[in-house]
């Protein structure tokens, strides 16, 4: 030896003699090794006095030792560990030693700051203890494997690894568990206690002051794990399950996501080389996606095309497309995607399994427990008890802030697979029936809060009403709730009632959702309600009800789409059904629907005609009904004269409008005529505004602005606030950029046409103001 320093001794004094020669602290000798500080006071004190081999390794390099003095610090190590079992002695230690680790493990990085953070400090008195649980296929064992091989250097007295087969049909017991880890203590298997409770105090006092590590995978449910649990002491032990564990107090919880897009993709990388990779790189993302961002479909993928080195990624892409193809496309080898969920499912109970694959038909990136309920002839709470349950098992995931569950897109293929086997295609449509039937009608009755024909009075009558009074909306507010959160399911409701013969109920409900799709112009799939209610009614042989639906179609056409072409078609078709039936008002709308596409089309002529046409049809009836729809035109024409140059008449005719909102019209609520007198107040401030009569536009755009915000009707208030934005740019008012900020972000946010004239505002009002 260099220094004089004896080969054999106590291995804390040698350690404390090298790291003082090298002149390092134990802080600074923590941080060159990766090994915590209290971990290096424990071996030098004397508390662990055997450190594993690679811990020993790692310290020696950060000493700069040679390979003698490494040698002989690792002799010295040896000599304080536990000896090998004889006939009559103690157990080998390292019989429950950690699996190998995977070389392409990839991404994980908050997660393993978080674990390295608690194996430095876990604390004297509160072992840490981590559990990671998750659905199938998230990569838990690998996590956890990895983990423990990073961390092993801060846990010199031993890192252990059991696995409690949670998933087959007899989970290890407590008690088999307790008598190997104690063994691997080298406890012999003749002073090993009979009882379950006494060998788990053993272990509990045998664990107390050792700085190890203990990886329980595959763990079933908290009373196998809680006996395992070093009571007292520096230990570390990581748990996976596919359960939460949610019974196990003060641990640490170790969340693992689906891998980020280009996680997976390194993944892939990893597995198959980055040649590959790069060769198809768009393919490779594809592949990602397809696999759902889950490691072990991500994981399998990778390892099908390393086996077949001359398959093109894009091969294996288009296979997995076809949505009855991919899981069988995730299998290589032993590996597969199906097999794994078929572990978990096979354990749950009758209800929670019926429950998990009949979710798979409900419509939507997720859904409620009432759509589950139904879809499983289960009670409501029956259903909220199974969606626990499973998000417990990690075959469902939660929303953070609605009762409302999820599936992972591969885990909603495996459960549609089992609708198919084990229901079969007649149990499969009554359950989508009984459905469908129910939405329909709480659809129905939900949108007719906002019908004004129904104004005042509960919805129901002739449309059915709620099919659960005591659990329907409330109000407009919740109404509004349930219509957009359940929007994918009472919209597939609606296509299955229209392809199986239901029409009546098709046009009940569209009926219904009438003034509720006026709020909500920037939904796209009004297009589909109205032609399926079209269709409905020509089916039904109803002339006046295609009429009227023809109509809606073609404001859907018009205003959610901005479809002008298809719109004209609707609203012609909708003007033959109406003149057939002698239906008056239904003339009037669809001329007005027909002039609007027609002036979408730079027809101006020919709209202003159809407009003036439709005018004179519906003044001459007597309707409330009638009274709206002529407001509705009036204001439709004053625009296209402002537009074509005609202020001064389009100004008289906003007039007009706005005299027969001040008149009243009997049977209409105050609230519901104060939205159209808004709409005459908003065209009138336009008028003033290209008469450039500035001051004057100002009050009514405002107050246009003002009604329809409270009205909630986003759809309206965006180009309101535009005209109000050039009115007060115009005056060089103030508020006039942060007003057409505003309206370029509601209109952006609604898809509006009108979204690059308000950033064409905006930026003309900073390029004047950047020039002053």
């Amino acid at each position: 030896m260099r220094d004089g320093t004896p080969l054999t001794g106590d291995f804390g004094q040698r350690l404390r003699h090298l790291r003082t020669r090298a002149g390092l602290s134990q802080e600074a000798l923590s941080h060159a090794a990766g090994v915590s500080v209290r971990a290096l006071a424990d071996m030098e004190r004397g508390r662990t006095r055997g450190p594993q081999r690679r811990t020993v390794q790692v310290l020696a390099e950060a000493l700069g030792l040679d390979d003698a003095e490494a040698a002989d610090l690792e002799k010295s190590a040896a000599v304080g560990r536990p000896r090998p079992r004889t006939a009559d002695g103690p157990a080998a230690p390292g019989t429950l030693a950690l699996p190998r680790d995977i070389k392409d493990f990839t991404a994980r990085g908050p997660a393993l700051a978080g674990l390295l953070e608690l194996a430095r400090d876990p604390g004297p008195d509160r072992p840490g203890v981590s559990v990671v649980a998750g659905q199938p296929g998230l990569g838990k064992t690998a996590f956890a494997v990895h983990a423990a091989h990073r961390l092993a250097p801060h846990f010199p007295d031993g890192q252990f690894a059991l696995d409690l087969h949670g998933m087959d049909p007899e989970p290890t017991t407590p008690r088999d568990a307790l008598a190997r880890l104690l063994g691997a203590l080298g406890v012999a298997d003749a002073a090993i206690p009979a009882g379950t409770d006494d060998r788990a105090g053993l272990w509990r006092s045998m664990t107390g002051d050792r700085r190890m590590l203990l990886l329980l995978d595959n763990a079933v449910d908290e009373s196998q794990v809680g006996p395992l649990l070093p009571g007292a002491g520096p230990a570390l032990t990581i748990v996976t399950s596919r359960h939460s564990l949610a019974g196990l107090e003060s641990v640490h919880r170790t969340d693992l996501a689906l891998l980020r897009r280009e996680e997976a993709v390194e993944l892939l990388t990893r597995i198959i080389g980055p040649e590959r990779v790069r060769a198809e790189a768009q393919a490779a993302r594809d592949l990602a996606d397809l696999c759902g961002h889950l490691p072990l479909a991500v994981r399998i993928a990778g390892q099908r095309l390393l086996s077949r080195p001359h398959e093109r990624l894009s091969k294996l892409v288009a296979r997995l497309a076809a949505e009855g193809r991919r899981l069988d496309g995730l299998q290589a080898g032993s590996l597969r995607v199906r097999a794994a969920f078929a572990l978990s499912y096979s354990q749950l109970p009758t209800d929670a399994r019926t429950f998990l694959r009949r979710a798979a038909l409900a419509a939507g990136a997720d859904f409620s427990p009432e759509t589950g309920a139904l879809l499983a002839g289960l009670s409501y709470d029956d259903a909220v008890a199974c969606a626990e349950e499973l998000t417990d098992a990690g075959l469902l995931q939660s929303d953070a802030g609605a009762e409302r569950y999820r599936f992972h897109d591969l885990l909603r293929l495996y459960a549609a697979e089992q609708v198919a086997i084990e229901d079969g295609p007649e149990i499969r449509d009554a359950a989508l029936d009984r459905t469908t039937r129910w939405m329909l009608r709480r659809a129905t009755a939900a949108a007719l809060h906002f019908d004004v024909e129904h104004e005042g009075s509960p919805p129901g009558g002739a449309y059915g009403g709620d099919p659960d009074p005591d659990g329907a909306p409330a109000g407009r507010e919740e109404a509004r709730a349930w219509l957009e959160a359940e929007r994918a399911q009472w919209l597939a409701a609606l296509r299955r009632a229209h392809d199986t013969g239901r029409h009546q109920q098709v046009l009940d409900a569209a009926q219904a959702m009438h003034w509720f799709s006026d709020l909500n112009q920037h939904w796209e799939q009004w297009v589909e309600v109205f032609q399926r209610s079209a269709d409905s009614a020509r089916l039904l042989g109803s002339r006046r009800d295609e009429a009227i639906h023809l109509n809606y179609l073609a404001w859907s056409y018009n205003m959610c789409v901005h479809d002008p072409h298809s719109a004209l078609t609707s609203a012609d078709a909708a003007l033959a059904a109406a003149r057939d039936c002698g239906d008056g008002l239904q003339e009037g709308w669809a001329l007005g629907y027909g002039a609007g596409a027609l002036h979408r089309q730079g027809l101006v002529p020919e709209a202003q005609a159809r407009l003036r046409a439709g005018a004179d049809c519906l003044a001459s009836q007597k309707s409330a009904q009638a009274r709206l729809a002529e407001l509705t035109i009036l204001n439709s024409l004053g625009t296209l004269l402002r537009q074509a140059g005609q202020p001064v008449e389009a100004l008289e005719t906003h007039r007009r409008s706005e005299r027969i909102c001040r008149a009243g019209i009997p049977g209409r609520t105050d609230e519901l005529i104060a939205l159209y007198h808004a709409v005459a107040r908003q065209q009138i401030g336009n008028d003033l505004a290209a008469l450039e009569r500035w001051s004057e536009a100002e009050p009514p755009l405002r107050q246009a602005l003002a009604a329809f915000e409270t009205a909630q009707m986003p759809a309206w208030a965006g180009p309101a606030r535009l005209d109000l934005g050039h009115v007060l740019s115009a005056m060089g008012h103030p508020e006039a950029r942060a007003t057409l900020l505003a309206a370029r972000d509601d209109l952006t946010g609604l898809r509006s046409p009108r979204q690059a004239e308000a950033a064409a505002a905006l930026s003309a009002l900073d390029g004047a103001t950047a020039t002053r």
